[in-house]
């Protein structure tokens, strides 16, 4: 039996590393972000405040997959997967995925980004985002969890309904 992935999906901002990442350590598990997989055009386009296309994605989504596949151990892997095909893709690598939709409104996480420094998103971004978000549909079995709680809160929920099992160093 192949160990659990995770895949912590939502817009900009929703707050998929920081959850994504204290999932991970309280489990003990592997930890990648989906930025990190992005070539650097894409990084370039996003940082002018241009929105990606799917042609843009494709290489980006492979290479997440390819990644998730590679895995022998459990993982938290972030990534936005906005639309259902993109979420299929990922998919194709590991059907087992635990998809969690981090939901919140455009005005809260709106907010959250014009706090954020330090980051190649823009704002101005967030508008296509939601354009392009397609909730995650009954059939994908997602757990969908509302980001208007504390982050503590979050985790806590997404640890308890998944009924993950902490690894070596995790409790």
């Amino acid at each position: 039996m192949r160990h659990p992935i995770v895949l912590i999906m939502g817009v900009s901002g929703s707050g998929k590393t920081t959850i994504g990442a204290m999932l991970a350590g309280r489990l003990g598990w592997k930890y990648a972000e989906a930025d990190d997989f992005h070539p650097p055009a894409n990084v370039e386009k996003m940082h002018a405040g241009v929105p990606l296309t799917d042609e843009d994605r494709w290489p980006w989504l492979r290479a997440i997959g390819a990644w998730m596949h590679e895995q022998d151990d459990p993982a938290v892997v972030t990534c936005s997967a906005l639309k259902r095909k993109y979420r299929d893709v990922l998919r194709e690598s590991r059907p087992d995925l635990h998809l969690v939709y981090l939901d919140g409104s455009k005005e809260l996480i709106g907010g959250r980004l014009a706090a954020r420094h330090g980051h190649f998103f823009p704002r101005q971004l967030l508008d296509s985002q939601f354009a392009d978000l397609e909730t995650p549909a009954p059939d994908e079995n997602a757990l969908i969890v509302s980001i208007d709680q504390a982050i503590e809160t979050i985790v806590e929920e997404i640890h308890r309904r998944l009924d993950l099992p902490a690894g070596p160093g995790g409790r």
